[in-house]
């Protein structure tokens, strides 16, 4: 299931509600969303909670807004304003060439407001406490990043625009990096994440849909089916009778599996399916035994 997060949610607010509507206890979502964060939060139902980890490293693309010359504790407009330029001028050209060196690999620090620990503890609770705390950079991805459009002629200008990026990317912390090799203060002022985990918009329920469509016993035909959310997992094929021994956990030769790849490579996760199209689980390549080994079975 995918639910379109409303603005002033946590994560845990959505997962909660959606709890109690569908009386369901095991539900897990695939991605934080800040509260002023709006767009698609991927939740996991049931046994599907067991793919969360695959989907969440799948990339994911947002829209965000940009606002220079002013920096905030936070990095976004709900924190408290920490340096303000009262005059900005940057062109059209100087945006879109800065925007454009983003694209690839580049290094982030976690912002303080976040839940990185540092031994131990939440980045965001020290950060309550008054404390900043040196953070390790990590590599992170940008695949795409396009400007929308901008409103240069503000006391505090706005950029607006979409990014393709991978897993752990702070967009709070990218805004202000863009705002640094621009040369000014900056924010976020605005966030929608547009697609996660290869779902989007056209994919996702309202919190107030998913209670119209529990209630009228229609909702499990706009579930989306485990398997269909690791889809970037190339998926194999083994015989009925041979499925039979996968859902007991055996370990089963390479030889019985069929795919539409030349070939497995070692180690490599696979959505495994029966003859009939039932998905079995992931399972890992393992050519040197010549085997699948089972990572995550699902029952028939």
């Amino acid at each position: 299931m995918a639910v379109w997060k409303p603005e002033g949610w946590t994560s845990h607010d959505v997962v909660a509600k959606v709890r109690r509507i569908l009386k369901m206890k095991r539900i897990g979502h695939a991605g934080t969303l800040d509260p002023m964060v709006t767009g698609v939060l991927p939740l996991c139902l049931g046994r599907a909670t067991r793919v969360v980890e695959y989907v969440q490293e799948r990339p994911k693309s947002y829209e965000a807004v940009l606002q220079l010359g002013i920096a905030t504790d936070t990095e976004d407009l709900t924190g408290t304003v920490i340096e303000q330029q009262a005059s900005v001028h940057v062109t059209d050209d100087e945006v879109r060439e800065t925007l454009n060196r983003f694209i690839g690999e580049i290094e982030q620090v976690p912002p303080m407001y976040s839940a990185v620990k540092v031994d131990g503890k939440r980045l965001y609770e020290l950060a309550r406490e008054g404390k900043t705390v040196e953070r390790k950079s990590r590599t992170v991805t940008i695949h795409g990043i396009e400007l929308i459009d901008t409103k240069l002629d503000l006391e505090h200008p706005q950029i607006r625009f979409s990014v393709i990026c991978s897993k752990g990317t702070y967009i709070r912390t990218l805004c202000v990096d863009i705002g640094k090799a621009l040369g000014v203060p900056a924010a976020m002022a605005q966030l929608t994440r547009t697609m996660s985990g290869g779902i989007t918009k056209e994919s996702c329920l309202t919190l107030e849909q998913i209670e119209e469509l529990q209630l009228s016993g229609e909702l499990d035909k706009h579930l989306i089916a485990a398997d269909d959310a690791i889809t970037h997992l190339m998926s194999a094929t083994v015989p009925v009778s041979i499925g039979k021994l996968v859902l007991q956990g055996q370990k089963v030769s390479l030889t019985y599996g069929t795919s539409d790849d030349t070939k497995f490579e070692d180690e490599q996760l696979i959505r495994l399916y029966n003859s009939d199209r039932n998905f079995l689980g992931i399972f890992k390549i393992d050519l040197k035994a010549a085997v699948f080994k089972p990572v995550k079975v699902f029952s028939a």
